[in-house]
């Protein structure tokens, strides 16, 4: 049976240039590099190497980087670091309702902690409009945090416009660029960015590895005391092999940048074609702005854990909602927010492509997939107009 990967926004493969580069950091130059002796120094220089690295990609400062545990952990130290060291200027954060649920937890815990947070709507691609950001703006606002790029649906945000407001305003600007950092070009100094978080696995390092751009000059408190390391902003002692390996995938996504997002766009819109050509099948998100590799979207009358279940029996590996959600059995907040209705929200899924990914795959996934949502819906009591009713006894699905 054929097997094809299309799942690369819940992780990716370890690249075998990553890997090679993390392997002597196990065994053979296993110091602690606060050390002063010479496995010590060595282990230091890798990780200030792979800072050079990171921060290239991202067009920053190797000053400016703080490694993570991951992108969720990065997100948090974000929100709840700058929050709080500047909760004496004012208590009031603006997010959006597309956010990651690392971002809308840490909102929820400033709101327990007494902070006022305005959660953003967005318009049915999943964008939020700057104007609305500058008017939810107040005496008291001291962070503004808004995705880079959907998970869910691959929208593309508009950030150089909310960054240019956050400047003028004088307000401290985050961006989760997890799932666009090594996938697109990201160039924090283009973007207008205080702070931007990041993930090594979206762009094929190892899990457990991330990184927050931290603007040179920002005040922001530790989300973990302890040590010296990071310059005393986050205390461990560092996973050498994993930020190596960090390093060497941020720097091989920069050099072959081009041509992936060539490759993901080509077999992207072969997906989106075949698959919108079904019977009632919506792409969600933005039909252009969007992610390369990255194809979401709705199915009327069916739930999207039936869907990867069946294709995950043919071999077809795909998502439904973001990754952290969708053991969750109950509609998509991001497709909610987006005024997706929550019987067609719950008929979700996501494919996303990889440097693997190729056409044949799509062909597969095209002969496989009606045969499934044919199953599907000849079970679904939805499909015989069950469901939600309207005056008159009429089912009121929208579409």
């Amino acid at each position: 049976m054929r097997k094809c990967y299309f799942d690369h926004v819940a992780t990716n493969p370890l690249d075998n240039r990553v890997f090679d580069a993390m392997m002597p950091y196990f065994r053979e130059d296993f110091g602690n590099p606060l050390s002063i002796y010479d496995l010590g120094t060595k282990a230091k220089e890798a990780i200030e190497n792979a800072r050079a690295q990171v921060a290239s990609l991202i067009n920053s400062k190797s000053s400016e980087i703080i490694f993570t545990s991951s992108g969720a952990e990065a997100n948090n130290f974000a929100l709840r670091g700058i929050a709080l060291a500047r909760q004496n200027e004012g208590k009031h954060a603006i997010v959006s309702k597309m956010e990651h649920h690392s971002i809308l937890n840490s909102a929820r815990f400033l709101e327990k902690m007494g902070f006022v947070v305005t959660f953003l709507t967005v318009d049915k691609h999943g964008i939020v409009d700057p104007d609305t950001v500058k008017k939810s703006i107040t005496k008291e606002t001291t962070l503004i945090s808004i995705t880079h790029a959907s998970s869910e649906v691959g929208t593309l945000e508009p950030i150089k416009e909310i960054g240019r407001i956050a400047k003028e305003k004088g307000i401290i600007f985050h961006t989760d660029a997890v799932a666009a950092a090594g996938n697109i070009p990201v160039d924090v100094k283009e973007l207008g960015v205080d702070l931007l978080s990041m993930a090594a696995h979206q762009f094929y390092g190892p899990k457990g590895a991330g990184a927050l751009y931290v603007r040179e000059g920002m005040r922001i408190v530790p989300l973990i005391y302890g040590g010296i390391q990071e310059n005393g902003r986050r205390a461990g002692t560092e996973n050498v092999p994993a930020i190596v390996g960090m390093g060497r995938a941020a720097e091989l996504a920069k050099d072959e940048m081009a041509d992936r997002m060539e490759q993901a766009k080509k077999v992207r819109n072969k997906l989106i074609k075949g698959v919108s050509d079904i019977e009632s099948i919506y792409l969600t998100g933005h039909p252009e702005n969007r992610l390369p590799a990255h194809a979401s979207f709705t199915v009327e009358f069916i739930e999207g854990e039936a869907m990867l279940l069946l294709l995950a029996a043919k071999g077809i590996y795909a998502a439904s909602g973001s990754a952290c959600s969708s053991k969750a059995l109950k509609a998509s907040p991001v497709l909610l927010s987006m005024g997706v209705p929550s019987n067609l929200a719950q008929g979700s899924i996501v494919f996303t492509l990889g440097t693997g990914s190729a056409e044949e795959d799509i062909d597969y996934l095209l002969s496989e997939f009606p045969q499934v949502i044919k199953r599907l819906r000849e079970m679904s009591p939805y499909a015989k107009g069950w469901g939600t009713k309207g005056e008159g006894g009429e089912c009121t699905v929208q579409k």
